[in-house]
This record gives structure tokens, sequence and C-alpha cells, in this order.
């Protein structure tokens, strides 16, 4: 193992294994701020949505992303 070390300077692979990983970091942060769901900087800016589906007896069930409400 120490033999590889005699290929490849330790202190420019420590630094290139920091920019790298900070590159990512920044890559996938940014990649997660561009969706609705993850998006913590502008918070929830979608409405919930909502479905109604019929059911017997004519009783509507009212379908959020958090709750479900019966509607009669």
């Amino acid at each position: 193992m120490w033999r590889i070390w005699l290929m490849f300077d330790p202190r420019r692979m420590m630094i290139a294994l920091t920019v790298f990983l900070a590159v990512l970091a920044f890559f996938l942060h940014f990649l997660v701020l561009s969706t609705d769901r993850f998006n913590w900087v502008e918070g929830t800016t979608k409405a919930a949505s909502v479905i109604e589906v019929p059911a017997m007896d004519d009783v509507t069930f009212r379908v959020t992303e958090s709750s479900l409400q019966i509607v009669s």
C-alpha cells in the first residue's frame, strides 16, 4: 500500500478529494433545491392537491396530502 503513495503526491490527492467532495455536495444541494418537495428556501409553494372520489351511498372522500376527510 505504501508504494501507491510513492506514485501519487498525498497533498495533491487530499486537495483533489476535498475539491471533488465539495463540488459533489454543492451539486446535490442545488439538485434537491430544484425540487418542489425538498425546497427548504422557498417553502411549500404548491397548493395541496385535492382528489374527490365518489363512494357508495353518495359519500365522498376528500383526500389531501396530509389527511382523509369524509364529506357527505
